[in-house]
């Protein structure tokens, strides 16, 4: 880590690129190279992978300058699983030659990245997945179905994890890949929701070939890659960012104080609630940034990831009786296939139908519970009667 570099000195690296590449005359992906390649994409980064080896705190130096000189952002709603789940283990498992190819087109958007870990079979139970990888030579051949799968549909790239030993118990013989969704072997399906859109996809991969090339860790060790996936998911989820009354809380808010003739004591009293629990959760969240500065994400995630879950459900709820008949209405049912969720620009009906499915995304809220009670307050484990057998010999 490189703590000599100031807040002064990153303000003049961004004043270098500025003078280089005119915001206003230069191609939107020109610029958003050029940034990476001055090492101020991410600046916690290694110097060469688009950062500058710096304190994580001073990235948002970099972007307040940036954006107060209209420079172009790599679309990050877009691009959320890249940036959050994807680049973090491709720099911590993956190879110079992987980290070399990945980390550039990843941050820029060029390339989409989704993410193949749920299954049909498996159910919340990650290390359950079936999902066959076999050796051939300088390739595996993998076959199997994936689901829930944002923005597959988009996506060129796909972080993947497999059973490559069904010999084993089941957290020990799982490997992780990168897998290119452009393999005639995988197939995408759009995958409706109750919303009315399919943001999500079913996978399938039929004999679908992947290089040892794109693999992230030692075999067998999936498991371990991706606990780090998990990790930083649940911290991009429920750890981001966020102003005083921002997201679904503001929306709530301000139909609170425009529409007096909604009020009741008892939705008074709710939407208090609710707003102190906001305000707790973004400033955990902001402490929880000052951890990731100086180290790993680690099980504190969970926290935020399952508190996320709970206030938005209960927001959208009181949304939707703040607006009384009107919540009933629902916007618009059109099947198609969004690039990213919309919950801000959408109507109260549609909010809370999709906040339904944060408390099973990025990992359900029951096993964030175990987490939590496991790794964070210390408690007993819960009985695992599986953990010795192989997967092969459990019951499906």
């Amino acid at each position: 880590m490189n703590d000599t570099l100031s807040e002064q000195d990153l303000r003049e690296r961004v004043a270098a690129l500025l003078a280089a590449h005119d915001p206003a005359a230069t191609d939107r992906l020109e610029f958003l190279r050029a940034q990476f390649d001055a090492g101020l994409a991410w600046v916690h980064y290694p110097v060469g992978l688009g950062g500058l080896d710096a304190p994580r705190e001073l990235q948002s130096v970099v972007n307040a300058a940036l954006a107060a000189a209209g420079a172009p952002d790599n679309n990050p709603r877009r691009i959320g699983i890249g940036l959050g789940m994807a680049a973090p283990t491709i720099l911590r498992f993956g190879t110079p030659e992987q980290r070399k190819r990945f980390l550039r087109p990843l941050w820029t958007g060029e390339e989409v990245w989704c993410q193949l870990f749920s299954e049909p079979g498996a159910g919340s139970d990650l290390a359950a997945l079936g999902t066959r990888a076999v050796r051939d030579g300088d390739s595996w051949v993998v076959t199997g179905q994936k689901v829930w799968t944002s923005v597959a549909h988009i996506a060129r790239f796909g972080i993947l994890v497999t059973r490559t030993d069904p010999d084993v118990p089941k957290h020990r013989g799982m490997t992780y890949f990168i897998c290119d969704l452009t393999d005639p072997g995988v197939e995408v399906r759009p995958l409706r929701q109750l919303t009315g859109e399919a943001e999500f996809n079913e996978v399938f991969l039929n004999q679908a070939r992947i290089p040892d090339a794109y693999r992230l860790g030692e075999v067998g060790d999936g498991w371990q890659v991706a606990r780090t996936t998990l990790m930083n998911e649940r911290v991009a989820i429920g750890g981001n960012a966020m102003p005083r009354e921002g997201g679904l809380l503001g929306i709530v808010a301000k139909t609170w104080r425009d529409h007096p003739e909604l009020r009741t004591p008892d939705l008074h009293e709710r939407l208090l609630q609710q707003w102190v629990e906001a305000e707790a959760m973004r400033l955990a969240a902001t402490r929880l940034r000052q951890q990731l500065a100086v180290g790993q994400p680690g099980p504190e995630g969970s926290v935020m990831k399952l508190a996320f879950a709970r206030l938005q459900q209960a927001l959208s709820g009181l949304e939707v009786e703040l607006a009384g008949e009107g919540g009933l209405r629902y916007d618009d049912w059109t099947m198609r296939r969004p690039e990213k969720v919309d919950m801000i620009g959408r109507g109260p009906g549609y909010r809370y139908l999709r906040a339904r499915g944060n408390s099973i995304e990025g990992g359900t809220s029951e096993v964030l519970r175990n987490i939590i009670a496991e790794r964070v307050l210390g408690l007993p484990s819960e009985p695992r009667v599986d953990k010795d057998i192989a997967w092969k010999d459990l019951p499906r």
